[in-house]
């Protein structure tokens, strides 16, 4: 069964904001299917001047804390750039990508639907290595 890939309106390039980009990675997420125990705090990086492009970096850190471990032992961040194209009309939407902080793959939100097992796989990777050391 091919799954729905969820998505939303990306704002337009001449109504962009720092904040409203990261609202709309919120509002991204929200369509993600995670289950509620999963925790999340999303945050601005940086902005990238590039010739072609200016380019907004934001994180959004994941966790599962719980009664007995208020602070997880380890998270899981996905990486987001909106790019704003300087030789497209700024009436277009925006472009977004993103990507797991154990992955140099980018992703489009409107082909990939987001898998809870990929922070998952992350959170289990670092705790191995939080026990061999």
């Amino acid at each position: 069964a091919k799954r729905v890939i969820k998505t939303i309106q990306w704002i337009t390039g001449n109504n962009f904001t720092v904040e409203k980009g990261r609202q709309q990675i919120e509002e991204l997420i929200s369509t993600w299917d995670i289950h509620e125990s999963w925790l999340h705090h999303s945050e601005f990086l940086e902005e990238e001047e590039l010739k072609d492009s200016k380019r907004y970096h934001y994180r959004a850190c994941w966790g599962i804390p719980t009664r007995r471990k208020p602070i997880p032992r380890a998270t899981a961040s996905v990486y987001f750039v909106i790019v704003i194209s300087k030789l497209k009309p700024d009436t277009l939407p925006v472009e977004v990508f993103f990507r797991l902080e154990s992955s140099r793959l980018i992703r489009r939100p409107e082909e990939f639907q987001f898998r809870e097992k990929w922070l998952q796989d992350i959170i289990e990777n670092k705790v191995i290595l939080i026990e061999r050391l």
